[in-house]
């Protein structure tokens, strides 16, 4: 099975970069069924930036409402999974390079059981050009 390729909404908040934070945000999503289908988290300056991926983009919104969470986005990126292979995130990125469209950041990870996912991000202006170049649905 080749890869999928999704073109995703994504939202992101800045936390205090302090243990118990990124607990916080995700028991909060939990605590309202928010199905999340992938998130990344990293330090920006003296704070986090969390980085969420939902199913369900209106019930992330109620959820982070509720918790008096400040989302920034939607936002856009690429969501991909695929069987795992060597050289599988080689072929993306040597696409989007040939179509001169620069990755802004990457987070990709063996899923196991032969599986593999990953979050890709370009500049804004690229997005439609990149879904293009990928096949993204």
């Amino acid at each position: 099975m080749a890869e999928t390729i999704q073109r995703v909404q994504y939202f992101y908040l800045e936390v205090p970069d302090k243990p118990g934070e990124g607990s916080r945000i995700l028991q909060s999503l939990e605590d309202e069924r928010v199905n999340l289908l992938a998130f990344s988290g990293f330090p920006k300056g003296r704070r986090a930036q969390i980085d969420l991926i939902p199913a369900d983009a209106a019930a992330l919104k109620a959820a982070a409402k509720k918790a008096k969470l400040k989302l920034v986005g939607p936002k856009t990126a690429f969501l991909i999974q695929g069987d795992d292979r060597t050289g599988a995130m080689a072929d993306i990125v040597a696409k989007l390079a040939e179509a001169k469209i620069n990755v802004t950041a990457v987070d990709a990870v063996s899923a196991g059981i032969g599986r593999y996912g990953a979050i890709l991000w370009v500049k804004p202006r690229d997005v439609n050009k990149a879904t293009n170049v990928l096949g993204a649905v």
